[in-house]
């Protein structure tokens, strides 16, 4: 995958991407909106924890369809309280590592559970 963050635009202000290009024949895969819900079915109870698993999941999902977190070309995370933003960035993090997808962060009014303060959707895409 090539990544583009060209001069003439700012620099990204976070850790993602600008725009990655998937080359032609690319294997695709949709996950969708993961939030922190563990194994257990038990949501966990702040956001940092929730984030955790949220990543932890998508991991799972990726290794399942035989792909990882590199994988990942798009990725968009929906946060209730912007006060969360720096717990869900240090599992983003920790998540990723070096890699930087195209990426989309939206403050939103709530999710499906009252409970739930992050929700990550992520599309990747693998040349087998």
């Amino acid at each position: 995958m090539k990544q583009y963050n060209p001069d003439g635009v700012a620099a990204p202000i976070s850790t993602y991407s600008h725009a990655i290009e998937v080359p032609p024949g690319a294997r695709w895969l949709t996950v969708s909106g993961q939030v922190g819900i563990d194994v257990n079915g038990e949501l966990a109870a702040d956001a940092g924890a929730q984030s955790e698993i949220i990543w932890r999941n998508i991991a799972r999902i990726l290794e399942d369809a035989g792909m990882g977190v590199d994988d990942i070309v798009k990725m968009t995370a929906y946060l209730v309280d912007p006060d969360d933003l720096a717990a869900y960035g240090a599992a983003r993090t920790r998540a990723l590592g070096d890699h930087r997808p195209a990426s989309t962060l939206v403050y939103v009014s709530g999710l499906v559970k009252p409970d739930m303060k992050v929700e990550v959707e992520v599309q990747a895409a693998r040349v087998d």
